[in-house]
C-alpha cells in the first residue's frame, strides 16, 4: 500500500513528489523497509510469520538455509513478491548477513521464521527509526515486553550476559540474545558483521554501542515456537556468546567522552502504535 501524501510543490516536477507508505492512523514513511527472514524446515510456522507482516513493508527475503521440506514453496504460495535467497553457508548470522545484502530497503528489520515473534510490533521499530534512532533493539525484558520461550536458566544467562555487556562497553541494555531488531541501512557500514552463529545478535548490540549509533529498545513479546525444534542449544550457544563479548575491544573512554556530549542510549519507552 502507497499514496502520495505531500501535495506537489508550485514550481517543482510533480513526478519527484515524495511517495509515503501510511504506517497508523498518524505515521506515514517514506524509506521502504525490508522484512529478512532467515528459514531453514519452516513451511509449517511461514503461514503463521507471513499472516502478522504488515501491508505496507516493501519486500520480504526469505533466506532458506537449505530447507529439505517445502519452506520456499509456501513462503511463493504466501506472497508471490518474496525474494528468496539460497544461503550458500551455514548458521544464522551467515543467513543474516546472506539477507542483509540481498535487501532494498533503507529500514532493514529481522525476523524469526518460528513463529515467537508479532510482525504487528513492526509499526514499533520503525517509528522508532523515523523519530530519530540508528538501531531499534527488541526486548523482552523491557517495560511491556514478555516471553513465553525462555527456561529459568535461559533467563539467567542472558542476564549474566547482557550484564557483562553492559559493564564492558557502558551500554545499558535489557536484553542481549533476541533477534527481533531493526536497523538503518547505513547502519552495517559501521559494524562489519563477521560472524555465523546465533551469536549475531550479540555482536550486533554491541558494535552498534561502539560505534555510537543511537539505539532504542522496543518491548517485545516472544511466543512459543508453533511447530518444530529450535536449534539454539543454551549452554554451547552461551560459551560462543561470551566468547564473542570477550573478543571485542572495550571502547569506555571514548564511549564516556561521546556521552558527555550527547547521550548515546535514549531511555526505555514503549512507542504508542
Amino acid at each position: 500500500m502507497s499514496s502520495v501524501l505531500r501535495p506537489p510543490v508550485p514550481g517543482r516536477d510533480p513526478s519527484r513528489s515524495v511517495t509515503y507508505r501510511p504506517v497508523s492512523s498518524h505515521l506515514a514513511i517514506a524509506p521502504p523497509v525490508s522484512v529478512v527472514i532467515p528459514a531453514m524446515n519452516e513451511a509449517e510456522n511461514l503461514p503463521y510469520v507471513f499472516k502478522t507482516l504488515p501491508d505496507w513493508i516493501h519486500e520480504v527475503v526469505l533466506v532458506d538455509g537449505r530447507s529439505t521440506d517445502d519452506t520456499v514453496r509456501v513462503a511463493r504460495d504466501l506472497r508471490p513478491d518474496v525474494k528468496v535467497v539460497r544461503q550458500e553457508g551455514r548458521g544464522k548470522g551467515d543467513a543474516l548477513i546472506t539477507g542483509f545484502a540481498a535487501c532494498s530497503g533503507d529500514i532493514i528489520v529481522m525476523v524469526d521464521a518460528d513463529g515467537s515473534a508479532d510482525g504487528n510490533e513492526i509499526v514499533s521499530y520503525v517509528s522508532a527509526l523515523v523519530s530519530g534512532a540508528d538501531f531499534a533493539k527488541g526486548s523482552r525484558f523491557a517495560n511491556g515486553g514478555g516471553t513465553d520461550d525462555m527456561t529459568f536458566v535461559r533467563k539467567l544467562g542472558n542476564w549474566a550476559l547482557c550484564t557483562v555487556v553492559n559493564r564492558k562497553f557502558g551500554a545499558r541494555y535489557t536484553d542481549l540474545c533476541y533477534g527481533y531488531n531493526a536497523f538503518w541501512r547505513h547502519c552495517l557500514d559501521k559494524i562489519d558483521l563477521d560472524c555465523t552463529g546465533f551469536e549475531v545478535e550479540t555482536l550486533m548490540n554491541i558494535r552498534v554501542v561502539k560505534a555510537g549509533l543511537k539505539v532504542q529498545e522496543i518491548p517485545s513479546h516472544e511466543y512459543l515456537r508453533i511447530h518444530g525444534t529450535s536449534n539454539l542449544r543454551a549452554v554451547r550457544d552461551g560459551l560462543r556468546v561470551l566468547k564473542v563479548i570477550l573478543g571485542e575491544r572495550s571502547n569506555r573512554r571514548d564511549l564516556r567522552r561521546r556521552e558527555h556530549r550527547s547521550p548515546l542510549l535514549e531511555p526505555v519507552r514503549r512507542q504508542v502504535s
